[in-house]
């Protein structure tokens, strides 16, 4: 094996130039010639050589074979001793490190070519071998299944960590006992113990499965479902060797498969609750609308009889009805609303900016004069100069106006209603100046919040349920006011059809309901 790298270590000067000349002359390249131990060890290191050839008489505090026993264990360099002491001491010492090569002097220089490249032959192929296997160790423990190997008597001789985790047993306790011991498992349903799959595979000589109804039971007891196969090992001749059996933790999967099963299931209901609920939309909608002639017809004909009928008690009666149709119109407009809201095909304009400040006064108005009917305070916190919104004037009217009539609707005479409007301006992402937002064009956020609060205490448990339609909290009949409970569910809908949030609080006689919306400013606005 021509230009391999070898170290002479050698004590007589004219023998080691001996050997560096035949080295030479086979083709070989002498990294370096030193005639003591402790300077092997340390040339060794340095140099790297791919072969030693060490004299095991040496000078110094250490001889040839305690430096070729340091050399061989920390650098894997093979050793192949020089020496004219054959006797059986030193002989079994150098066994002992495991030599590549053993030469007596004197020798002839075919037999320490040969012995050199028999050596570095061997070194190789076992230098391999050790790669492989340390490749095929470090594959078996990197792997996410669980791995046992056995021999042909079914004795384990290897586990991976994955394998040691899920039985509970450590590869030194397991190494040498019966696989059937270590790899116990039984059938999920009857809790039969189940043979072996080592065994069935090196009887069968064919590898061998079980079922997902299997579950390993763990050195402390513990039950753990597992799937897995065992499959013969044979050497090259195809005789059985041992058997291997990798397995895995399926918890996860059957788990998931329960999941699975139960989120069919719930689609499934789904499916159905959306026919029922879409059956009921559709009566809902044909209902309201055949409703709504019907009353029209009323209400026209009320009207023609409160002209041509002018006693009291005539009128008094025409007034209920009117007031009762006009009650169902209501009903059964924010019933189509809803509707619309739920099946998100309610129109929304956002074309236009609202100046807030001149809009809200007209909106505020009918109720200015409601609330002084009623003996009610009604009090406007208004902040000036208030940056245009953009959003959908109608949607937005619509919360306004259901706010402040269900504030005049619970607060007592003499009672307080506030309504106030503020707005607080902010940059998106990280926060950079107004200055660099618009150099880059990053355009300022603008959150206006709406606040109606009214003298009126909502108790705690009702405030979940506020919002739910048709409902009424309890209490409200002590106000003696009518309603259908679907004002502020539409409320919250169109809340939410305008990307806004709303919330109620209700603490020491106040409630209070808080409408935030969001808005970029720009100078479109």
């Amino acid at each position: 094996m021509g230009q391999a790298n070898i170290l002479i270590v050698e004590d007589e000067l004219l023998v080691a130039k001996d050997i560096q000349n035949r080295l030479t002359k086979f083709g070989y390249n002498v990294v370096a010639v030193v005639s003591s131990g402790n300077e092997a060890i340390k040339k060794a290191a340095e140099k790297t050589p791919d072969l030693v050839l060490m004299d095991i008489r040496l000078k110094g505090e250490i001889d040839g074979i305690e430096a070729a026993q340091l050399i061989y264990q920390n650098l894997n360099i093979p050793i192949v001793y020089l020496t004219a002491n054959a006797d059986d001491s030193t002989l079994e010492r150098a066994k002992l490190t495991e030599p590549f090569g053993y030469i007596l002097k004197p020798f002839k220089e075919k037999e320490l070519k040969t012995t050199i490249e028999i050596t570095l032959t061997k070194h190789q192929i076992e230098k391999k071998l050790k790669q492989s296997e340390q490749w095929l160790a470090t594959v078996l423990k990197s792997i996410g299944d669980a791995v046992i190997t056995s021999d042909a008597c079914g004795a384990v001789t290897f586990m991976n960590p994955v394998a040691e985790y899920l039985t509970g047993w450590k590869h030194e306790e397991a190494c040498g006992k019966d696989a059937a011991e270590i790899f116990n498992i039984t059938h999920e349903v009857t809790r039969q113990k189940i043979d072996s799959p080592v065994v069935q595979a090196l009887q069968k000589g064919t590898t061998v499965g079980i079922s997902e109804e299997t579950l390993l039971i763990t050195k402390n007891g513990h039950a753990i479902p597992i799937d897995d196969s065992a499959a013969p090992i044979r050497d090259d001749k195809g005789n059985i060797t041992g058997a291997v059996l990798v397995f895995r933790d399926i918890t996860e999967r059957k788990q998931a498969k329960e999941a699975r099963q139960k989120q069919i299931e719930q689609e499934r209901l789904v499916a159905q609750l959306e026919k029922l609920n879409q059956l009921k939309d559709d009566f809902l909608s044909t209902v309201s609308h055949e409703l709504r002639t019907p009353i029209a017809n009323m209400k026209m004909a009320i009207q023609m009889l409160s002209v041509s009928n002018n006693t009291e008690r005539s009128r008094r009666y025409l007034e209920i009805l009117q007031a009762e149709c006009t009650r169902e119109t209501e009903l059964i407009n924010d019933l189509l609303d809803l509707q619309r809201l739920e099946l998100a095909s309610y129109p929304m304009v956002l074309t236009e900016a609202i100046h807030l400040n001149d809009w809200l006064p007209k909106i505020i108005e009918p109720f200015c004069n409601r609330s002084e009917q009623r003996q009610q305070i009604l009090q406007i916190d208004i902040r000036p100069n208030l940056l245009p919104l953009l959003s959908d004037r109608a949607s937005l009217e619509r919360i306004i106006a259901e706010l402040l009539n269900n504030a005049c609707k619970y607060t007592s005479a003499h009672g307080k209603i506030v309504l106030s409007v503020e707005q607080h301006s902010q940059l998106p992402g990280n926060n950079p100046s107004f200055v660099d937002a618009i150099k880059s064009e990053i355009l300022p956020v603008t959150k206006t919040i709406f606040r109606v609060s009214n003298q009126a205490e909502i108790f705690a448990e009702q405030l979940p349920r506020i919002f739910e339609k048709f409902y009424r909290i309890p209490q409200s009949d002590r106000w003696q006011q009518g309603g259908t409970g679907l004002g502020l569910a539409l409320v919250q809908k169109l809340v939410e059809h305008l990307q806004g949030t709303i919330h109620v609080t209700s603490h020491q006689g106040w409630t209070t309901f808080t409408v935030t919306l969001s808005s970029v400013v720009g100078n479109e606005l």
